[in-house]
Order: C-alpha cells, then sequence, then structure tokens
C-alpha cells in the first residue's frame, strides 16, 4: 500500500509564510508517481483544489497548476529521490485557512494501473 503523510502545518500571521510537505512511501509493491497536488477545506466549504504537479518525469516534462486564488502566492515543487512534495505559501491571509490535504496518483507497476491515495491533512491556521 502508499502512505502519505503531509507535514509543516501550524499558526502563522498574516503577511506570513509556511511550507507544507507530503511524503509518499510504498510497501510490498513498486508504484511511480505520477501527479501529486494539495487540496484544502476550510468550514463550511467544499474541498477545493490549491496547486498540482505532474511527478516521475524530468523538470522539463512537470506541469504545475494553480487555483486563482493562490497564483502568485504559492509554489508547488517536488523532490522526486524522496517522493516528496513541498508547497510554499507566502503572503499568507485569513482566507488561507483549511486543512490541507495532499493527493498522490500512483502507477502500480506490477499491473499498470493507476491509483489515488489521501493523506490525514495538516491545518493551516492564518491569525493575528
Amino acid at each position: 500500500q502508499v502512505q502519505v503523510v503531509e507535514s509543516g502545518g501550524g499558526l502563522v500571521q498574516p503577511g506570513g509564510s509556511l511550507r507544507v510537505s507530503c511524503a509518499a512511501s510504498a510497501s510490498g509493491e513498486i508504484f511511480s508517481i505520477n501527479v501529486m497536488g494539495w487540496y484544502r477545506q476550510a468550514p463550511g466549504l467544499q474541498r477545493e483544489m490549491v496547486a498540482t504537479i505532474t511527478s516521475g518525469g524530468t523538470s522539463s516534462d512537470e506541469t504545475t497548476s494553480y487555483a486563482d486564488s493562490v497564483k502568485g502566492r504559492f509554489t508547488i515543487s517536488r523532490d522526486s529521490a524522496k517522493n516528496t512534495v513541498y508547497l510554499q505559501m507566502n503572503s499568507l491571509n485569513a482566507e488561507d485557512t483549511a486543512v490541507y490535504y495532499c493527493k498522490v496518483i500512483v502507477r502500480r507497476i506490477s499491473s499498470g494501473a493507476l491509483f489515488q491515495y489521501w493523506g490525514q491533512g495538516t491545518q493551516v491556521t492564518v491569525s493575528s
């Protein structure tokens, strides 16, 4: 199975910065990570996409996507050797307060099938 673990959440002041991390690890089978992404869910709202990045290829092959609300403030990146994706969040405001979830889409080498996994989430709170 694939384990997805987020870390780095916490309390920050408006205008501050925070970096959250997501590490994916596999046991029992060999997987290739195709896509990693960050989603968030604030109280009373639906979960929304924040940023995604393709994985498993070279940096020149990677494609990133961002929600309009975070474009220019957030940056998603990956470390393929560590199967880890990062989300650097700058100029944070109260509207960024949410539980941030990591989603990983992997390819199972033995079968070639694609599977989607979610982490348990990490809380990000922006408050003065």
